[in-house]
């Protein structure tokens, strides 16, 4: 049975993200230039090679099956200028190596997490779409690299991972979840990433802790949670364990989706410290943590090329952090089993959005010129993408259909409590 046409749960209002202080999402491309001032050339070169080095990347586009759509461009000098780029990206709980000390030694391959990332070709936007563990889907058969093929089943959405990586290699893995959410969603994956406990705790540590407001005291013997109620700076370990805990004390209904919620708030919190860290006069810093953030990841090959990060982080730095939602799949209960959902015929909205590379949601205004000042020197009428001289909300200039809305909860970073009180 498909999620995509499964009945409608009661109708919730939207809640569009506040229109707040705009934030730089990423500085990150002049670091070529500090770096030649900090390190000289020499020193500019090993930095690259060994934080490049860092990352495993494979070319999986053979096993991931037809794409609905090419959305990618093919630039020498810029990989996906005036593109968008849907990035899957995928939690995984490989126990073997540094893993296994952070979480027992357990046979095979799982993804608790999986994350549809959406930047827009303008890149005024991004759009984060939670993919709960426990969907009822069908998956698809899956070809390994290795020849052997896994057959088509309906069952939970990460038993794709489970079943890709029977092989023992975690690309086989990644290809076989990618291979199941376009089918499920029409969205042309264009990249794909894929990151371990020892990654997670490194990226965490190595910007200082993430900084939130913990609202009730939390335990969880499983995930080792032990937290209390109050103002913490989480670090790598504690901040690891509140994204995987699921059941005990403070962690409600101990559903996976309500697992999914917390790591909403988590990410939309290091979203915000990532954006107060003054990495671009830095560099170290900047350094300290690319080599973090890279050291535990398998990604598809131009992910895995720091020129190709670089160059979309920067093309980022305007995008209002009011325009960066994180949001789940719309679902209900699945009627077959009571810890399975099935997602709503809202999802078919979100995907087809997505697929269109249109906002999911009312978008912030796009950080440049006032509405009276235009960009052509003029009264405006040819203001930013997105503002049409300060009328509309939907990139065009015209008024969303209410009727033709989503309904989709959504959270930014400005939304995320960091600071009790």
């Amino acid at each position: 049975m498909s999620p995509r046409h499964a009945a409608d749960p009661a109708p919730r209002a939207v809640r569009h993200a506040r229109r707040l202080r705009s934030h730089r999402v990423a500085r990150a491309v002049a670091l070529l230039a500090t770096a030649g001032l900090s390190f000289g050339a020499t020193g500019l070169a090993a930095a690259y090679v060994n934080i490049e080095n860092n990352i495993s990347t494979a070319d999986i586009s053979h096993l991931t099956g037809d794409r609905p759509q090419d959305s990618a461009a093919s630039n020498p000098d810029d990989l996906d200028a005036g593109q968008p780029i849907n990035l899957l990206v995928m939690g995984s709980d490989v126990r073997d190596g540094e893993n296994a000390t952070i979480g027992g030694d357990v046979e095979g391959m799982r993804s608790d997490t999986t994350i549809l990332v959406h930047i827009s070709a303008e890149r005024d936007r991004v759009e984060l779409v939670s993919i709960p563990r426990d969907s009822h889907v069908d998956i698809p058969e899956c070809e390994r690299g290795d020849g052997s093929t896994t057959r088509a089943r309906d069952t939970r959405f990460n038993e794709a991972f489970s079943l890709g990586g029977q092989s023992g290699e975690v690309t086989d893995a990644a290809a076989c979840t990618i291979r199941t959410v376009q089918s499920l969603t029409g969205v042309a994956i264009d990249r794909w990433v894929v990151v371990d406990f020892a990654g997670f705790i490194s990226m965490v540590d190595a910007l200082g802790g993430i900084p939130m407001c913990i609202p009730t005291d939390m335990r969880s013997a499983e995930a080792g949670l032990d937290i209390t109620a109050g103002q913490h700076v989480l670090d790598g370990p504690t901040a690891l364990a509140l994204a995987r805990a699921r059941k005990g004390v403070g962690l409600g209904d101990g559903s996976d989706t309500g697992r999914v919620e917390r790591q909403q708030q988590l990410l939309a919190a290091t979203v915000n410290e990532v954006l107060s860290k003054n990495l671009l006069t830095d560099f170290p810093a900047l350094y300290r943590f690319l080599t973090a953030a890279t050291r535990s990841l398998t990604s598809d090959p131009a992910t895995g090329n720091i020129t190709t990060l670089a160059g979309l982080a920067y093309s980022l730095r305007g995008v209002p952090s009011g325009n960066i939602h994180f949001m789940t799949v719309p679902f209900t209960p699945w009627p077959g089993d009571e810890n399975q959902v099935e997602w709503t015929s809202d999802a078919d909205l979100i995907f087809e959005r997505i697929a269109a590379d249109e906002p999911v949601v009312a978008q912030a205004p796009a950080a440049g010129p006032t509405p009276t000042e235009g960009t052509d020197g003029t009264d405006g009428t040819e203001g930013p993408p997105g503002t049409d001289g300060g009328t509309g909300t939907d990139g065009t200039g015209a008024t969303p259909d209410p009727s033709t809305e989503p309904t989709v909860d959504t959270i930014t970073p400005d939304d995320v409590t960091t600071v009790c009180g």
